[in-house]
């Protein structure tokens, strides 16, 4: 049995499957997309739920892909063990009412057999225990000896994972020998040990699990096959593990050089080398996808498995970041199937590195704290870390909770988990805030837990213009300090203020802080989880000290955009409610003087038409000029008014209620309008997809519609000056050229016709003959695709049986295309196999029909050495 690499088996199964008449798409992204049931894929046919269910047509009924796959269910038992892992690749063959069993089994046989060359002494077959007809196809018809298939349970032989398709199926194992085996006399198919290594799972599809637990017939049955990558990699290099698979383990080789620790020293380094070896594959690639560190959802998953990594690399011993230059192993090791990450590299490092230094600030604090909490447990004989400390360190070091459990767990500890839930839930806003204005932290967070806790500010900015306040607390250089002077940038805090500070998405105000001969022009403000509110300032005069009495004031006009924009808001939920429907929910906001940008859960684009029913219900409220009452009540009260609530959000006993004209009526602690005519006019300017499930509209009102009307004015009128004419007869006018532009493309395709006609005559002097086919291959530089297309239709409608091969390299861009008529491919030519060969010896990938083919190259110097080897391809091609 020939050893081969991961990415050549890739490339071989996929290429196998497309001779087979599948379509090969690339990989999807491992955010979902439109499927709230999944927060990562973790299945190669999680991202084809639609098709199956026939909710979308599939681009083709034959389908071939290589998904990649995130699962963290045993997370902690990766690295303890050779075996588990969170990132894999999924090979699949999919078929979508078109072929089922008999194909699925043939084909699987032959791959595995034939192409792969696995001697059928070392393969058994398992089956679902009812399923009689799969035991007559792989018996009768493949030729399996009836003894190797082997009828199994559902639990075993019966496909599903959550909602979704799913069925009984078939698995291929390969037998590792007795030596790999438990040794006792009933090892067999099944048995737990790693003698018998399932590496297929063919799955026969044939319903559909709703979310109530009940299998719906589908109207097709269907195909969804299963291969892990790895897996077949451990079987195909005859290796016991996926971390001795040749791309995995050079990465495993690297982070040992970094380290400087040999696989195999201990179990203890081992384990740690196996933990960063598979967190920062499946790191890469989440990054890759779009997947930010966060405290939520995926974003949090990615936390968890850079900081794991980050912690495991310290125990080797590595003291400075690292896993972002790792990612560099992992980019070059899979670049070639997944060129986006080479394209994305510096991103991925970037972020990556961030993470990295982010917990390296805070891990070494965080690990001896920890330490000495065990200790005390230890001495007082408990076992269990009080939710309070494990919250504690979650929320100031930046500990995933896991982390924590994971390293009391090798202690025989364990963590209070329903008391850091508790801490989570009370300390919400504050766990989750950022101390930052614009895009840098303004201070640390140690300084705000240095401040007087009894410390608060009464905001008065609802109804009042300014306020008479004292300056309670200054800091200035990253220290509380007692007083500010003329030239330097602080943040004071008062214990009465009317800036509004950044809070509920939105934007804090900006204003003055005066008083005694100083002034502080307020460039931002930020409200704290406590109910702090920081004056970011910069001091224009004087000198300010705690103790002052001064006057805050915030800039009314400012203000007022803001407030316009908010109240719109509330007004656009409400008319999305009423144009999608009630399964709207806002997934986040933020407004500022200039537009307002509203998140909620929907899992389609918003029509054109939708947008304008959305846009016409928020103005016809504003000109309506309803009332805008705003009341504190009861949440309940509240609740049973009808009031509309944030998705998650915890709220006290007393809320504070917007309503407007009852036809809106929202939780919101933020700055509104007193009327809704007072926003004057409201404008979408962007629809869009944020995340799976997650759209996006901004738009504008008052003063901002205002610029936005005077700015496509200003277009138009560069249109109408561009085109000669005036502003009324623009539409008209392009109308006309774009008649004349078509006239003129339609001219220059038949010019390009007839050149290419000329250039293929030209072309037929130079044929030449591979047994009974005439071939041409020629390099034509500066000609496009669809000009080579043309001349190779051109001549095999010249030469009765030929194939035909060009080349160009127009503008750097190398471009292959490859045809045969109906009398080569009878006799074995196949322009998508020729493209394929040539296209790999110029570094690039390509394909297509046995008639017609494309593809591209990246190294210009090797076309000629491409084109050189055609008559080679085409002559073994003949031979088969």
């Amino acid at each position: 049995m020939e050893k081969i690499g991961l990415n050549e088996i890739r490339e071989k199964y996929l290429s196998f499957f497309e001779s087979k008449g599948h379509l090969r798409l690339e990989s999807f992204p491992l955010v979902p997309q439109n499927d709230s049931s999944l927060l990562l894929i973790n299945a190669g046919m999680a991202p084809l739920k639609p098709y199956f269910t026939g909710k979308e047509v599939p681009p083709g009924k034959r389908v071939t892909t290589c998904q990649k796959c995130i699962r963290t269910p045993d997370i902690e038992r990766v690295g303890k063990t050779a075996r588990h892992g969170t990132f894999f690749e999924m090979l699949g063959n999919f078929s979508f009412g078109d072929y089922f069993k008999r194909e699925a089994t043939t084909w699987a046989w032959e791959f595995v057999t034939k192409t792969l060359a696995i001697p059928v002494d070392k393969l058994w077959v398992t089956i679902y225990e009812d399923d009689d007809e799969a035991f007559d196809i792989w018996t009768q018809e493949v030729g399996v000896a009836p003894e190797r298939v082997v009828r199994m349970g559902k639990e075993d032989n019966f496909w599903e994972i959550g909602t979704g398709p799913c069925g009984p199926c078939s698995e291929i194992y390969f037998d590792r020998g007795a030596e790999a085996g438990c040794g006792r006399p009933d090892c067999a198919v099944g048995c737990d040990c790693d003698r018998f290594v399932e590496f297929w799972n063919l799955v026969f599809t044939q319903f559909d699990r709703d979310e109530d637990g009940n299998y719906n017939r589908l109207a097709h049955p269907n195909i969804d096959t299963g291969m892990g990558l790895e897996r077949i990699a451990t079987i195909m290099q005859g290796v016991n593990n996926i971390f001795e698979v040749d791309t995995i383990r050079n990465i495993m080789l690297e982070i040992s050089r970094v380290a400087n620790v040999n696989y195999g020293a201990s179990e203890a380094s081992d384990i740690s080398l196996r933990v960063i070896t598979d967190h920062i594959r499946s790191t890469t690639f989440m990054v890759c996808d779009g997947v930010g560190p966060s405290n939520e959802g995926r974003g949090y998953v990615l936390r968890r498995l850079l900081r794991r990594a980050a912690r495991h690399g310290k125990l080797l011993g590595i003291k400075k970041p690292f896993l972002f230059e790792i990612a560099d192993t992992v980019i070059r090791e899979s670049a070639s199937a997944y060129p986006q990450l080479a394209e994305k590299r510096d991103y991925i490092k970037r972020v990556i590195k961030i993470e990295e230094e982010r917990f390296d600030e805070t891990i070494d604090a965080g690990l001896s704290i920890l330490e000495d909490e065990i200790k005390q447990l230890e001495k007082i004989q408990s076992n269990v870390l009080s939710g309070e400390n494990a919250f504690r360190l979650y929320d100031t070091y930046g500990f995933p909770i896991d982390l924590t459990r994971e390293i009391l767990a090798e202690r025989s500890m364990s963590v209070d988990i329903e008391g850091f839930d508790k801490c989570l839930t009370e300390q919400k806003e504050r766990s989750r805030a950022g101390r930052k204005v614009g895009e840098e932290a303004a201070w640390s967070e140690d300084i705000y837990t240095k401040l007087d806790c009894s410390l608060s500010t009464e905001f008065e900015g609802y109804t009042n213009e300014c306020a008479e306040a004292k300056i309670t607390a200054i800091i200035f250089n990253d220290e509380i300090t007692d007083s500010v002077h003329d030239g330097q940038d602080a943040v004071i805090i008062t214990d009465k203020t009317v800036i509004y500070g950044e809070s509920g998405g939105q934007t804090g105000d900006t204003g003055v802080i005066e008083g005694g001969g100083a002034i502080a022009e307020v460039v931002g403000a930020k409200k704290l989880g406590d109910g702090k509110i920081l004056h970011f300032v910069a001091v224009k005069e004087g000198t300010l000290s705690v103790g002052d009495s001064v006057t805050t004031r915030y800039d009314k006009e400012r203000r007022a955009d803001i407030t316009r924009n908010h109240s719109a808001t509330h007004l656009l939920q409400k008319a999305l409610r009423e144009v999608l429907g009630s399964h709207i929910e806002q997934a986040g906001s933020y407004v500022d003087s200039e537009r307002l940008r509203f998140d909620f859960s929907h899992y389609e684009p918003v029509t054109r038409e939708q947008l304008c029913e959305v846009e016409k219900k928020v103005n016809d409220a504003i000109m309506a000029a309803l009332e805008i009452e705003i009341r504190y009540m009861p949440v309940k009260d509240a609740k049973e008014m009808g009031a509309m609530a944030l998705f998650g959000e915890k709220y006290g006993d007393t809320v504070r209620v917007v309503n407007m004209g009852s036809y809106s009526i929202e939780l919101c602690g933020g700055c509104h309008l007193s009327n809704t005519s007072q926003a004057g006019l409201f404008k979408i300017l962007s629809e869009g997809g944020v995340a799976a499930g997650v759209r996006r509209i901004e738009a504008t009102t008052g003063r901002g519609v205002l610029a936005y009307m005077a700015r496509y004015e200003e277009i138009a009128a560069h249109i109408a000056r561009v085109f000669r004419t005036n502003e009324a007869e623009i539409v008209k006018k392009a109308e006309s050229v774009a008649v004349e532009l078509h006239d003129m493309q339609k001219k220059f395709e038949e010019i390009k016709s007839k050149m290419a006609a000329n250039s293929a005559k030209d072309l037929l002097s130079s044929v030449r003959h591979i047994g009974e086919v005439d071939v041409v291959v020629a390099q034509i530089d500066g000609v496009a695709s669809d000009e080579l297309k043309a001349m190779c239709d051109e001549i095999k409608t010249k030469i009765s049986c030929c194939a035909v091969v060009l080349a160009a390299n127009t503008g750097g861009k190398i471009t292959f295309v490859a045809a045969a008529n109906k009398a080569a491919t009878e006799k074995g030519v196949h322009a998508g196999s020729i493209i394929r060969a040539v296209t790999a010896i110029c570094g690039g990938s390509g394909g297509g029909k046995p008639d017609m083919a494309q593809g591209g190259g990246r190294d210009a110097m090797k076309i000629d050495d491409a084109l050189a080897n055609v008559d080679e391809i085409i002559l073994q091609q003949l031979k088969k």
